[in-house]
C-alpha cells in the first residue's frame, strides 16, 4: 500500500478483516459498538488503527452523520459590552469547556439586529449553519420560543422558561428554593418584619425568587414593605425602610443593595446590627463592595456546561426534552444577623 495515499476505512476494515460498517462503529466510540462488536474485534481493529496511523478524515465523518459539530449560541442581549459582560461571562465559560469537551465548535450569532430588536428567526438568520443552539437571555421573545418549541430544530435555554406551545428544554438555576432557604435563615434570627426591594416579574428568574420569597413567608411573618421600582433614589428606599420598622430586606440586584448600605453607613448604621440585608444570588464581581453580602451561589458555568451537554444529546441521539434546576447554595455573608431587640 502507498504510504503517498490517505488510509481509509475501507483500508482499515480490509486488513482486519471487518465490514467498513464494523470500523465505522468502532472509531465513532458508537453504544452499539459495545453490543454488538465482539470485544476482541474491536481490540484487533483498535490495533490497526495504531500501527497504521490511520486518522479518520473531520470532513467525512461529519458528513457521514449529517452534522457539521457546530453549537451555535444566541444572546437577547449583547455578550460583551461591559453592562452585560459579568452576566454572560460564566455561562459561555462553561458552554465553551463542554463544547471543546465534546469536539464541537461555537458560533455567535451576532447578525440578529440591535437591541429590542434582536431576533432569532431575523433577516439573514444564520442558525441553520448550527446542528443546533444555546439561547440566553434575562427575558426571551415568547413568540420565537413557541416557534422553536413547535420546530424540530434542537436547542437548549440557558435559565429556566415557561412552556411554550411545549415544553421548554433548559437548564436553570433553583432561585425559588434558594430564596425560600435564606427566608428560613432569617426567620430563625428571630426577623418577622421582612421587606423586599425589586421587581415581582417578568422574567422567570424574577418570578422565581419572589415565589421562594412569598412561599416562605409563615403565618408569624410579613411582609411590611415591597419596593418594585429599584430607580428609586438609596436616600428615600432606606426612609421608606427605616419608616416600616423592617428588620431583614432582601434584595434582588446587588447593586440596590450596594448603594442603600452605603447610605446607611453614612447615617451611622450598621448591618446587620441595626438591619438585616440579603441579596437574592450571587454577582460575578463582589469586590466591587467592602462588604460581603448574605446570599446564594449560582452555579453559572455549570448551567452553561449541563446546557451545552444537553443540546448535544438532542442533536446526536434525539433525547427527550428535559428541564433541570441545579440547586443555588447559600452564601453566609457578613449581612445577616440575629434582629435587634427592641426597647420597650
Amino acid at each position: 500500500m502507498s504510504s503517498a495515499r490517505r488510509l481509509t476505512q475501507h483500508d482499515i476494515a480490509k486488513l482486519a478483516g471487518v465490514s467498513q460498517a464494523t470500523v465505522s462503529l468502532v472509531l465513532n466510540d458508537a453504544q452499539a459498538a459495545a453490543t454488538r462488536i465482539p470485544g476482541e474485534t474491536r481490540e484487533r481493529i483498535l490495533k490497526i488503527i495504531r500501527e497504521t496511523g490511520y486518522v479518520a478524515d473531520p470532513i467525512a465523518r461529519r458528513m457521514a452523520k449529517g452534522l457539521n459539530r457546530i453549537l451555535g449560541v444566541f444572546t437577547y442581549e449583547p455578550a460583551f459590552p461591559s453592562a452585560q459582560a459579568d452576566f454572560f461571562a460564566p455561562f459561555l465559560l462553561g458552554i465553551e469547556e463542554e463544547a471543546q469537551r465534546q469536539n464541537y465548535d461555537l458560533l455567535l450569532l451576532t447578525s440578529a439586529g440591535i437591541g429590542e430588536k434582536r431576533e432569532i428567526f431575523g433577516d439573514g438568520n444564520r442558525l441553520r449553519l448550527a446542528d443546533g443552539c444555546l439561547v440566553l437571555g434575562r427575558q426571551f421573545n415568547r413568540t420565537e420560543l413557541k416557534q422553536l418549541v413547535q420546530g424540530e430544530y434542537p436547542f437548549v435555554a440557558v435559565g429556566r422558561r415557561e412552556n411554550a406551545g411545549g415544553k421548554v428544554p433548559y437548564v436553570g438555576g433553583g432561585y425559588a428554593d434558594a430564596t425560600k432557604t435564606l427566608v428560613g435563615k432569617a426567620r430563625a434570627l428571630g426577623h418577622s418584619r421582612l421587606a423586599y426591594v425589586g421587581p415581582k416579574g417578568p422574567a422567570e428568574s424574577v418570578t422565581d425568587r419572589w415565589k421562594g420569597f412569598s412561599d416562605a413567608l409563615e403565618n408569624d411573618a410579613e411582609l411590611v414593605l415591597h419596593i418594585p421600582h429599584a430607580g428609586q433614589p438609596p436616600h428615600d428606599i432606606l426612609e421608606a425602610l427605616i419608616a416600616s420598622d423592617s428588620t431583614a430586606v432582601f434584595f434582588v440586584e446587588l447593586a440596590d443593595a450596594i448603594k442603600v448600605e452605603t447610605v446607611a453607613r453614612q447615617r451611622g448604621l450598621s448591618i446587620p446590627a441595626d438591619m438585616s440585608f440579603v441579596v437574592l444570588g450571587s454577582h460575578i464581581r463582589p469586590e466591587r463592595t467592602t462588604i460581603q453580602f448574605a446570599s446564594f451561589n449560582i452555579p453559572r458555568e455549570e448551567m452553561g456546561r449541563q446546557a451545552t451537554a444537553m443540546l448535544i444529546g438532542r442533536i446526536e441521539t434525539s433525547d427527550p426534552v428535559r428541564q433541570v434546576l441545579l440547586p443555588c447554595e447559600p452564601l453566609e455573608g457578613e449581612t445577616l444577623g440575629p434582629v435587634k431587640s427592641r426597647r420597650n
